[in-house]
């Protein structure tokens, strides 16, 4: 990921220590992290950052377009590179998530805002479900109706 200085400050926006660090410890990372997780690596980078530093510094940079958040299924809010929207798919039994492209659902996106008049912004959407590993072990666990 390119640092986007230039967008920042053609906004009127300074690039802080803080805002560099979160970039690139969300960027180091390459998936998905709590406010925690992005604390607890900000801090090895400037050691006298502060927690509500992150969370204004996440909550600042999600506005402007730099970082996505998201609700992931057990109601943890988690935040990643905006660089490349796509959509997530969530385990609601072990948590693994798997990528799913913004243009496969933009067809959905479409015949919802057709339906209902709605202008859908949102550049993040996580479906939760059961993946294949825990769809497996349920069907060792069900009498084959869903039922234990």
């Amino acid at each position: 990921m390119v640092i986007p200085v230039n967008q920042l400050r053609a906004r009127g926006y300074r690039l802080t220590p803080q805002r560099l660090a979160i970039l690139r410890v969300l960027n180091q990372v390459g998936t998905h992290r709590t406010p925690q997780e992005v604390y607890n690596l900000a801090l090895k980078e400037i050691p006298g950052i502060t927690e509500a530093t992150v969370y204004r510094t996440l909550s600042f940079l999600t506005a402007q377009g730099l970082v996505l958040e998201a609700h992931v299924g057990n109601g943890q809010l988690v935040y990643e590179c905006a660089e490349q929207v796509h959509h997530h798919l969530v385990c609601r039994a072990c948590q693994a998530t798997s990528m799913v492209d913004y243009a496969d659902l933009q067809g959905v996106f479409r015949d919802l805002e057709q339906k209902t008049g709605y202008l859908i912004d949102s550049r993040h959407v996580a479906l939760l479900g059961l993946c294949p590993d825990c769809q497996d072990k349920t069907e060792h666990t069900t009498n084959g109706k869903g039922e234990r």
